[in-house]
């Protein structure tokens, strides 16, 4: 019975060394793992099969190297490596022998173990154990083969330090299938016997500190907390044992403060001077917050008085600690009802953090828990401190400014609920105080809703009779004041109104609106340029009126994006306004970016489908500012560093889009100075070359120029990007080996051979390549000599289809796909090329 099984095994064995498909190859080790696990252990006399032993032994030992190169090869998976690691260890021992040679008994040790180690690894310890018997059993022959052959005591010192490396691992090894299987007595024994050794094996102090670490850790997640307590302070102890080869100071108090933790979550009561003595310990190891955040935790937890607490809380106040660890510090405190404590704890942290620009999420916390505690009136003057404070430069980030939106929007509808409409209204005003003028925001017409809503219950005269009233009246004295600051105090007014309106309209009565604005910012832009004779209107005022309104075009402009045509009359207007600021750099700067974006949206209009006279218009139009754009450009670059600012390259694309576009000649002295550029990137090429073939551009002899530059600049790369490489390399072939042409110009086909040869230069070199592209060179290369093969030009074809061939050997997975017709077709070619050469041999006999 014995023998067939082995048979059986062998010739599962021998099937899977030769299998390559990856569904065989797993089908095949469930197979034989099923039948390994029935083979019984080595006889204890003469094996009938004894001279087949040797063959299965070689098998077991080339099964066992082939999971390793397979597993490397991710072939085959973490389970199906141990399995095969099963099948060969079990037979290997099946051909141990009765006195088996050193070399035999130190695979066997090495073969065991790692099959052990492969169970515990995939979470099956259970399966390791018999392994790691096998490999402890295997570790003593080995020293008793050592002695028999050792001279002296020398000898014997060297031999047992040489078993005891591998007793330590075994060991190890075993302890973790103990904790794994719940057995702490056994992972306890095994553990003091490798902490034993230590003495003699120093170098493994690191790495039995951290296994009795990891022990810790699982333990803890299980919640056996007097396991984990256990297995964390043999970690801290090991780690002290030999500080040469400890895991250093970090790691150390990390180990501690998940024992403080574990002390702490076990019973704090009764652990109490444990957990704060292991935090503590922690502490003087490493500093780190997490032990500062967790001593607090427990003293408050165990009712420590706010003196003791106070004391704790001042030694981190002496380190250099983040705004977020901060934060959760004194919500912790005012969490747990040490309001006193908190509150002062945030003050300091306040007047730590006063120039950070995350400031307003300090007194945001203040807020909210004034809000817990229902002191309101505190509460209010914070919110009344941010608010002055946004208004003179100390504005609030965007996310700590949504999240005080949401805190004013919760008060004020908690107020609406209770029916205190005056007290919502109060809330939603701080709420509107954070809104400036010319923005459009969903957020704020919903905001303006509700406080109609509220004025409703209140019984106040419903706002949008009077708008309509007011805006009629204010337009008249814009029209017709002479008096420049009522006459501004109008317009704003005006802008003010239609801009609530916008936000509640439909979108017939937006547009309206939207016109309204244009037409309010034009006649602002009108007067300002006006020259003015009263004297109470001076320079700074005007300055200021312009900002104002420059502000609100610039506003209006970049939440128009679904109008384009709207959007760029607002960015010029915006830009008008702004010639009457001083040329300051932030000025400048907005200046630069209202033209470059009126010049991005006419390209943007002319790429639609619209009449030439329009489009011709359009592209025109963005010239015009794209040069207003280069002329602001050169002055702001002499105000400071811009190398990183996109500007030069944008100016470069928009320009060269628009002048190709309009078949202007003035594009070939532009693409002069662009050849003449030292640090030119690929991407802007590669985008030179796409706009040159965009209709109604058609720049051939252009776009293969950037595409060859850009593949030179890709060449030059340390590192190849392979996949933009490949793109680029398909365009540049694609513009100059048209498909479907059969009578290509010599020179045509030497210069596309070039760029195919460039291909597989790369692809030779790399991996990366991708295999889509690999088969799209191939099938352009073969479809090209096929081409010269029904011309009659034999040897053009023949290198071409060649050519072919040596992109098929690149191919993966699509390889036997395309290679039987290949190479079919190939040689029929070849055997054409030989018959014509045979042909004219005979002829010029």
């Amino acid at each position: 019975m014995e023998g067939v099984r082995l048979a059986a095994v062998e010739g599962l064995l021998r099937e899977l060394l030769r299998e390559e498909a990856p569904a065989r190859i797993a089908a095949l080790t469930e197979e034989l793992f099923r039948e390994a696990r029935s083979v019984p252990g080595p006889p204890d006399g003469a094996s009938p099969h004894a001279a087949a032993l040797a063959q299965v032994e070689e098998g077991a030992i080339s099964l066992w190297n082939w999971a390793v190169t397979k597993h490397t090869g991710s072939v085959v998976n973490d389970e199906q490596r141990a399995k095969l690691r099963f099948v060969a260890c079990r037979l290997v021992c099946l051909c141990e022998g009765s006195d088996p040679p050193e070399a035999t008994i130190r695979r066997q040790i090495l073969m065991s173990m790692k099959t052990g180690k492969g169970w515990i690894d995939i979470g099956k310890p259970d399966l390791a154990d018999e392994f790691l018997e096998i490999a402890m059993s295997s570790i003593e022959k080995l020293y008793v083969k050592l002695l028999e052959g050792s001279d002296g005591e020398a000898d014997i010192h060297v031999h047992k330090a040489d078993v005891e490396k591998n007793l330590f691992k075994v060991l190890s090894y075993q302890a973790e299938s103990a904790v794994a299987q719940g057995d702490f007595q056994k992972a306890v024994t095994c553990v003091q016997r490798c902490k034993d050794m230590l003495m003699k094996l120093p170098k493994e102090t690191c790495y039995l500190s951290i296994l009795c670490y990891n022990f810790g850790v699982e333990t803890y997640e299980l919640k056996r907390y007097e396991q984990s307590s256990f297995w964390l302070s043999q970690s801290y102890d090991i780690g002290k044992m030999d500080m040469k080869y400890s895991h250093g100071k970090e790691m150390q108090a990390k180990v501690l403060r998940l024992l403080a933790t574990a002390y702490f979550e076990w019973d704090c009561n009764l652990y109490l001077d444990r957990a704060l003595k292991a935090v503590s310990l922690a502490n003087q190891e490493d500093l780190h917050p997490a032990g500062f955040f967790l001593k607090v935790k427990i003293l408050l937890k165990s009712g420590a008085s706010d003196e003791d607490i106070n004391s704790a809380v001042a030694e981190f106040l002496h380190h250099e600690m983040s705004l977020d660890f901060c934060l959760n510090a004194a919500k912790l405190l005012l969490e747990h009802g040490r309001e006193s404590v908190g509150f002062e704890f945030l003050k300091s942290v306040s007047e730590r953090f006063e120039s950070s620009p995350n400031h307003g999420r300090i007194t945001l916390l203040h807020i909210e828990f004034l809000l817990q505690s229902k002191r309101e009136l505190l509460a209010k003057q914070k919110v009344e401190e941010i608010i002055i404070g946004y208004y003179t430069g100390k504005q609030l980030l965007p996310e700590a400014l949504n999240r005080l939106h949401i805190i004013l929007w919760d008060m004020a509808a908690k107020h609406y609920e209770a029916k205190s409409y005056s007290e919502a209204l109060h809330w939603y005003n701080y709420s509107v105080s954070f809104y400036t003028p010319g923005q459009i925001d969903q957020n704020l017409a919903k905001l303006q809703r509700n406080m109609a809503s509220c004025y409703l219950h209140l019984k106040q005269v419903d706002k949008n009779e009077q708008q309509v009233v007011a805006i009629k009246a204010l337009e008249y004295l814009a029209e017709h004041l002479q008096d420049c600051r009522q006459l501004f105090a109008a317009l704003k007014c005006l802008v003010r109104l239609t801009l609530s309106k916008v936000m509640a309209d439909n979108e017939e009565k937006k547009d309206e609106d939207i016109n309204s604005m244009l037409t309010y910012l034009t006649l602002a832009h009108k007067r300002l340029a006006e020259s003015f004779t009263d004297e109470k209107f001076t320079g700074d005022m005007k300055v200021l009126e312009a900002h104002w309104f420059r502000k609100v075009a610039w506003n209006l402009a970049v939440q128009l994006r679904g109008c384009p045509g709207k959007m760029r009359d607002f960015f010029l207007l915006s830009f008008k306004l702004s010639q009457f600021c001083p040329s300051d750099k932030a000025v400048l700067i907005a200046q630069k970016t209202c033209l470059l974006m009126a010049a991005a949206v006419d390209l943007e209009m002319g790429r639609q489908p619209v009449p030439p006279s329009e489009q011709a218009e359009l592209l025109s139009q963005a010239l015009q500012h794209l040069q207003a754009c280069k002329e602001i450009w050169k002055i702001l670059k002499l105000t400071g560093d811009f190398a990183k600012d996109p500007t030069d390259t944008l100016l470069l694309l928009y320009e060269f889009e628009a002048r190709s576009k309009l078949n202007d000649p003035a594009l070939h002295n532009l693409m002069e100075s662009v050849w003449e550029q030292p640090q030119i990137e690929v991407k802007t090429l590669e985008i030179i070359a796409s706009l040159a073939m965009e209709s109604p551009a058609r720049y051939p002899v252009l776009c293969k120029k950037a595409l060859k530059s850009a593949l030179n600049l890709h060449r030059k790369q340390t590192v190849i990007d392979v996949e933009k490489f490949s793109k680029c390399l398909h365009s540049l072939i694609n513009l100059s080996l048209p498909t479907g042409l059969t009578d290509l110009d010599a020179c045509v086909l030497q210069e596309a051979w070039g760029y195919f040869e460039d291909g597989l230069s790369i692809i030779s070199s790399t991996d990366a390549y991708p295999e889509m592209e690999i088969l799209w060179l191939m099938t352009r290369a073969w479809n090209t000599g096929i081409f010269q093969h029904t011309v009659g030009k034999c040897r053009e074809a023949e290198q071409w289809c060649g050519l072919g061939m040596r992109f098929l050997s690149h191919l993966g997975s699509l390889k036997k796909t395309y290679e039987g017709h290949m190479t079919g077709l190939y040689s029929e070619v070849l055997d054409k090329l030989d018959r014509a050469k045979g042909f004219l041999s005979k002829e010029q006999e």
